[in-house]
């Protein structure tokens, strides 16, 4: 049977993991969104490509939570 203090550990790494990866994607599709309003507003023919990499820093959260769920369950 683990320690309480260690699985105390494994969960606050397990927040952390999901955490950062929430802030590091909200960080990077703010200046995506941004740039993907600006490239729509001149040419509305590349609203697809601009969905797309608003799409793609989402990415890093699934990353984040699979680290967390590793730590979480691989105790």
């Amino acid at each position: 049977m683990k320690m309480v203090a260690e699985i105390g550990l494994i969960a606050i790494g397990a927040g952390i993991a999901i955490g950062l990866a929430g802030l590091g994607t909200g960080i990077a599709q703010s200046n995506i969104g941004a740039a993907a309003i600006g490239m729509v507003a001149e040419d509305e023919k590349k609203l697809g490509k601009g969905l797309v990499l608003m799409a793609l820093p989402e990415t890093i959260v699934l990353f984040g939570f699979v680290i967390a769920a590793l730590l979480w369950f691989l105790k």
